[in-house]
């Protein structure tokens, strides 16, 4: 049995981009925990759209065997956690499996708004923190700026903080020792009844569900049993693993130590990220506190550009949910673009990633309805409803009122890029709560905003003022009463589902406006006129008119009489007028995708 004195547990939390992912490769390396021949960059990133963006997706863990200078060898291990806001729950879950944490911030960048999102979720957890300052041999470094940001913004002593370079190797041997000595071992809680938190949980083909699991109290052992708190299910506990990171059997995990436990589980669903396992011979009395569902944020339609793909994408959703519990995925049907799927997501960059998922890896062509947020409906009798498409909206006069969700915003920015943030959150119909000089020249503004104005186009327009300076981080807080319209999109007279918005009344008509102006661009012309319309209810707010195409049927005549023109042109008066009732205007992709660009 593993002696939980000489276990460490702990992650790694930092901003997107400063290293947190290099740092881990060189600490699985100089443990020892890889060969040379085994080792890659990002060794813990293993989809290519991690290591292209830079970004975790999936937390990870490495379990590294190191010897002490006081001549003890240590059970590390390094829980890797997701640095993206839309991932927030997963951090806090795998917060909650580790007694320490390492806090890297960039030598030149400093403290950034995701940093000090997650600092605030370990310090809620009450883990030690040791600040690290990393990538202190580029010639942009100012490690001590930072130390004293650290201690300012995060009031975080950081006397101790120790300089390392993930890339070229400086201070990890440093690291490993601070670790060692600063963060707590685990208690021993092995008699006790099982009790193991999941903080991730995946799809195998061989093995099935598997979850990652950290035992906090008792013992799993391999051909035992294993039941979740949360359904009550229970399953045989067919492999044991710890993870290095390649997965090496064990035969029991003893409280305080990590790894991953399968049992011929069917669905990712059944292993709920935050659920507890226990025993059903011996159960806990209770489960492990901060569990929750996840919850959708950001919901759009996704439908294939051709209509036999159907089938082929509904298959490759199912895949996805494999892997991923917190999609929620509902039919749908649009008269504009045929069948498709109402998706939730967890934010805007869990979106992103699906998006881009399902066109590499399955080869799909697909068409993606601008997002919405979940909107809550009363009315006059009362009753409420959660809407999140537009095109759902029930007619005005039955509505008593509708709420739209708010986000408490959180942007870091050099002070020289003020004016235009504090302008766009204005538009946005931002409510300031606070603006903070902190230290150097750098400005900490915390607004509210509506969900539904962030999520268009706020961060595009964020980087582009602040020219990539400029950090933000959000949290929904509550649901809040506003004078809230659905915007109808109608081309020749047949409303287009699709491309419905519901927006605040102030800025219904400005975004008719640019929303007809934008697709008069991209719709090709026809041989008929098109009359392109933005309407509130009944009341039409914006029109713009694309012009028919003309051909010459006078070419043929040469002179003659003047009434042989005009019977020609007469016939195709006619022929024209004709074509417009009958006429159908093809709406291409773009036309969607031009929706999320309106404000430009």
């Amino acid at each position: 049995m593993q002696d939980t004195k000489l276990i460490r547990n702990f992650c790694i939390i930092a901003h997107i981009d400063h290293g947190k992912s290099t740092l881990a490769d060189r600490l699985i390396e100089k443990t020892g925990s890889l060969s040379n021949r085994e080792m890659s960059d990002q060794v813990l990133d293993n989809m290519d759209i991690e290591k292209e963006r830079g970004i975790t997706i999936k937390a990870q863990t490495a379990s590294m065997q190191y010897k002490a200078k006081d001549g003890n060898t240590y059970l590390l291990n390094l829980i890797d956690t997701p640095g993206h806001v839309d991932f927030s729950y997963e951090v806090s879950r795998s917060l909650a499996a580790c007694e320490g944490a390492l806090l890297v911030v960039d030598a030149s960048q400093g403290v950034e708004a995701q940093t000090v999102a997650n600092v605030y979720l370990a310090i809620e957890s009450d883990l030690e923190i040791i600040p690290i300052i990393n990538k202190v041999d580029l010639p942009s470094a100012d490690p001590e700026r930072v130390m004293l940001q650290i201690e300012d913004e995060l009031g975080i002593d950081s006397t101790d903080a120790v300089p390392c370079s993930a890339k070229t190797g400086i201070g990890i041997e440093d690291i490993l020792e601070v670790i060692v000595k600063k963060v707590p071992p685990p208690e021993d809680r092995n008699s006790e009844p099982l009790q193991a938190l999941i903080f991730d949980s995946w799809f195998d083909q061989y093995l099935g569900a598997v979850s990652l699991v950290r035992v906090m109290a008792g013992q799993m052992k391999l051909n035992g049993k294993m039941q979740m708190m949360s359904t009550g299910s229970s399953f045989d506990i067919l492999t044991l693993s710890q993870l290095t990171p390649k997965p090496i059997p064990v035969k029991q995990l003893t409280a305080g130590m990590v790894g991953i436990a399968s049992g011929s589980i069917k669905s990712v669903s059944d292993t709920k990220v935050g659920d507890t396992i226990t025993d059903p011979s011996r159960p806990s009395p209770e489960p492990l506190s901060g569990f929750q569902l996840a919850k959708q944020m950001v919901f759009g339609g996704i439908f294939p550009i051709d209509a036999s793909d159907y089938q082929n994408l509904k298959d490759s959703f199912e895949k996805l949910q494999l892997n991923d519990a917190s999609l929620t995925i509902e039919m749908e049907s649009s008269q504009a673009l045929g069948l498709g799927f109402r998706v939730g997501f967890l934010g805007l960059l869990h979106m992103d990633i699906i998006q881009e998922r399902l066109e590499r890896e399955y080869g799909l062509e697909l068409i993606f309805t601008a997002p919405t947020v979940v909107y809550r409906v009363t009315f006059k009798d009362g009753e409420t409803q959660n809407i999140e498409n537009p095109s759902k909206l029930p007619d005005p006069t039955l509505i008593e009122y509708i709420e739209e969700p708010y986000v408490l915003i959180t942007i870091h920015t050099p002070e020289e890029y003020i004016g235009g943030i504090l302008k766009i959150l204005q538009e946005k119909r931002g409510i300031q709560k606070d603006i903070e000089y902190t230290s150097g020249n750098r400005v900490k503004i915390i607004y509210e905003l509506p969900m539904n104005e962030m999520i268009f186009d706020f961060h595009d327009k964020l980087k582009s003022i602040s020219r990539g300076y400029a950090s933000m981080d959000y949290e929904l807080t509550d649901y809040r009463q506003g004078d809230l319209v659905k915007v109808d999109v109608l081309v020749n007279g047949d409303k287009v589902d699709a491309l419905a918005l519901i927006c605040h009344r102030s800025q219904a008509p400005y975004r008719g406006r640019n929303l007809c102006k934008k697709l008069k661009e991209i719709l090709p012309r026809q041989m008929f006129q098109i009359a392109l319309q933005a309407a509130i209810g009944g009341k039409i707010v914006a029109r713009e008119t694309i012009s028919a195409l003309r051909k010459d049927v006078t070419a043929k005549c040469y002179g003659g009489d003047a009434s042989r023109k005009r019977k020609l042109l007469e016939k195709q008066k006619e022929g024209k007028k004709r074509m417009k009732q009958i006429g159908n205007v093809e709406i291409p992709q773009k036309a969607f995708l031009a929706i999320l660009k309106i404000d430009d």
